[in-house]
């Protein structure tokens, strides 16, 4: 039986497109040969993964990502089909998160739970949110980029209101602030001139009155030394037996007063007591008369003469005068 032209050309195709698809298939990580068992998994967000990503179980690819569709058409959530390349029991209570690297693609890595009864083909793993290294970047740098455009925005209303500040007039006092500023300038620089500044001649001040200190060292650490030794001396003195007279004198003082104004002493009695004043006064006033009537009439007490006369004048009752002097005559 002769084949014609067409129907080899014909069987090779329908050969190269059996074996471009099997090549497809097989480069996209599909066994196509062997009947592979295929789990699904429901995610809300995919992320960057891919068909082919692997799925990898404590580090162990254990299959990929066969086909992703949405769950309805709303696209609430993802469903992703696993084709296990690898004949591993997988507890029912597992759990699958997507994650991903800072150089490589995403992949989907299982969480073994500790239930004993395995998942079987066409059961459906529980999930959830993983950020991974990249999500957690990016959830932190959200805020700060957040912060930045804040800062941003408000530079900007400045800028603006700066511009608005900035009139011909406002400039002009700004020209005139900095020209001062330029003057306060020039000022400080004078002052701290090394040479003829004002700061420098005070230093140079300074450093001789320092040279001059120190020249007349030795000078006044005698008298620091003497100082000293006058402070020694002040402090050596006893100024106990000192205080301890005084206040024995004291005493003494304090008991003369008392005796004084006691009415048991002489001089108390002679202080606070009338009738012996009076008695006393008395007796001097009389005395006083004596002598007085003794000097003005001397005949009357001794009579020497042979010849004179008695004096008949009768005595004195009271002190005799004293501002002038008796001359002895009647």
């Amino acid at each position: 039986m002769k084949i014609s032209n067409e129907t080899k050309v014909g069987i090779l195709t329908i050969v190269a497109l059996t074996l471009l698809i099997i090549g497809f298939n097989f480069l996209k990580g599909k066994d196509v040969f062997s009947r592979t068992k295929k789990i699904y998994a429901v995610f809300n967000e995919l992320g960057t993964l891919e068909k082919s990503n692997e799925v990898k179980i404590n580090g162990l690819a254990v299959g990929t990502v066969y086909d992703k569709q949405e769950k309805d058409k709303d696209v609430s959530a993802v469903v992703v089909t696993i084709s296990l390349t690898r004949d591993v029991n997988i507890p029912k209570n597992s759990v699958a998160y997507i994650s991903s690297s800072l150089v490589g693609s995403s992949y989907i890595i299982i969480e073994k739970g500790n239930s004993h009864e395995m998942m079987g083909n066409g059961d459906t793993l529980a999930t959830r949110l993983e950020t991974g290294i990249l999500g957690d970047v990016k959830a932190q740098m959200n805020p700060t980029m957040a912060k930045i455009r804040d800062v941003l925005d408000s530079l900007e209303t400045t800028l603006t209101g700066l511009n608005g500040l900035l009139n011909k007039e406002n400039k002009g006092y700004l020209r005139e602030t900095l020209a001062n500023l330029g003057a306060a300038s020039a000022s400080l620089s004078q002052l701290l001139d090394q040479e003829n500044g004002s700061l420098a001649k005070t230093l140079s001040n300074a450093q001789s009155i320092t040279e001059n200190l120190k020249k007349n060292n030795e000078d006044i650490s005698a008298t620091i030394g003497n100082a000293k030794t006058a402070s020694e001396k002040l402090a050596a003195l006893e100024l106990k037996p000192t205080i301890d007279s005084l206040n024995a004198m004291i005493l003494s003082l304090k008991t003369t007063a008392d005796k004084l104004n006691s009415p048991d002493g002489t001089l108390g009695a002679l202080m606070n007591d009338r009738k012996l004043y009076d008695k006393l006064y008395d007796a001097i006033l009389s005395a006083e008369i004596l002598v007085d009537d003794l000097r003005t009439h001397p005949k009357r007490y001794v009579n020497l003469s042979v010849f004179g006369k008695k004096d008949k004048t009768g005595p004195l009752t009271s002190p005799a005068k004293k501002d002038t002097v008796p001359s002895g005559k009647n």
